[in-house]
């Protein structure tokens, strides 16, 4: 598991651990429209995030559905990148996507060399997270739900988001809340040992 990722224009190929190339993992967050994609990778990254933001404009009206997340002024157009490396000198290289379908042609693009993906979840709006989990299903990329709690939203277990998904009992459902550095890096350490779970039952398959 690891290996070099794709080019995302930074110089993250070069990160290093305890003087040696470190094994590197390439990850995505997904999900809808403003439900914390950004945020989860600025609190875990160690590095200055990457982002590629513009302003929300008259041209999103009606597109771009804001009845949830009203102070959202800006929204990401191609992606957010920030790197961690985890207690075990595990990198993760950390790849936002953007949320609303017309910039979809990106996901393509970004998937090249991930080795999985947190989908984040507002339950609020949990049908804006469907089409994340089809991608992933469809591509057979490992996957986890991360349960972002927002003020106003309703406390859901695990087991009635997974069933509200149509999810196998194998898929990690977690809470977190995306503004906290522990709970971001709880969601991309799960999202490891998932990986490493399903990466291990394919090999005892094959």
């Amino acid at each position: 598991m690891g290996g070099r990722p794709p080019s995302s224009g930074t110089d993250a190929d070069a990160a290093q651990t305890s003087g040696e190339s470190a094994l590197t993992v390439k990850i995505l967050v997904a999900g809808g429209f403003g439900v914390g994609k950004t945020t989860l990778v600025s609190a875990v990254s160690e590095i200055r995030p990457l982002r590629t933001e513009e302003a929300l404009t008259e041209k999103s009206i009606g597109i771009d559905d804001t009845s949830a997340v009203m102070n959202k002024t800006t929204t990401t157009v191609a992606m957010d990148f920030g790197r961690i490396t985890l207690p075990n000198g595990l990198v993760l290289f950390v790849f936002g996507t953007p949320g609303q379908d017309r910039f979809w042609f990106m996901w393509d693009e970004l998937a090249k060399g991930a080795l999985g993906s947190v989908i984040l979840v507002d339950t609020r709006r949990l049908a804006d997270c469907f089409q994340s989990v089809d991608y992933f299903e469809r591509r057979g990329l490992p996957f986890i739900i991360a349960v972002n709690r927002f003020d106003g939203a309703g406390v859901h277990t695990p087991d009635q988001v997974r069933d509200a998904l149509d999810l196998s009992p194998d898929i990690p459902v977690i809470d977190c809340d995306v503004r906290n550095k522990e709970d971001a890096k709880r969601v991309l350490i799960t999202l490891v040992e998932h990986i490493m779970r399903t990466m291990s039952g394919r090999q005892a398959v094959g």
